[in-house]
């Protein structure tokens, strides 16, 4: 909490409401020495493990915030847990550990199935949204993604900014969705290069959840 916190501080804000995508603890920590000082609205999944929620949110949900005025609707993204959400809005996408750039969240609790179906919601909203996701994996997820897809220009133009970015200590977050769709192996199981990839008889072409599981299954096991 204490960083965002003192960021608030530095810029004279004030936390008016939080939204939860998820019961993990690295999301869901803070809440509670945010909240000690002053009433704030924290909306999140039904999860009887997201303690600190004032207000449970639903798949279709709208969010009205008033100051200032602004709108998120909610989206169920369940895969990497059950019950995760992810918030849209404004051209920003919250989505946790849902959709990271250039990867996606391991499954904890959901299926492949789940999970794909999850990211096929989030992939079709407007290609300047910004994903706003839950922690810094770029470089580390564009080095397996070429693994998979090593003829995607775009993907190693992007690690190459990624890599300057996080040399000059600058976040590689949040990115813009129409990057995703040209460099995130989850959002292009489709794609020829990946398809071939996961071919040679470890996966039948036509069925796109065990070519998704098993590429699922490949990062889980990549170390750079």
């Amino acid at each position: 909490a204490a960083p965002l916190q003192e960021a608030l501080a530095s810029r004279n804000l004030r936390l008016r409401a939080i939204l939860l995508t998820h019961h993990h603890p690295d999301h869901i920590g803070g809440v509670a020495a945010l909240t000690g000082q002053q009433p704030i609205d924290v909306y999140a999944p039904h999860d009887e493990r997201i303690g600190v929620a004032t207000h449970r949110v639903d798949d279709g949900d709208r969010i009205d915030l008033p100051f200032p005025a602004c709108s998120f609707e909610v989206i169920a993204v369940p895969g990497h847990t059950r019950s995760h959400v992810a918030y849209h809005g404004h051209d920003l996408l919250f989505c946790g550990d849902t959709l990271f750039s250039i990867g996606c969240g391991r499954l904890f609790e959901g299926t492949p199935a789940q999970m794909l179906e999850s990211l096929e919601r989030l992939a079709v909203l407007p290609g300047q949204t910004r994903v706003c996701c839950g922690h810094e994996y770029t470089v580390a997820n564009c080095t397996f993604a070429l693994t998979v897809e090593a003829g995607n220009r775009a993907l190693r133009a992007r690690l190459e900014q990624a890599l300057a970015a996080r040399a000059a200590n600058r976040p590689t977050v949040p990115s813009l969705l129409s990057d995703e769709l040209a460099c995130n192996p989850f959002l292009r199981i489709d794609a020829p290069g990946i398809v071939q990839s996961l071919g040679a008889g470890k996966t039948d072409p036509s069925d796109r959840i065990a070519r998704f599981a098993a590429l699922r299954r490949l990062k889980d096991s990549f170390r750079a």
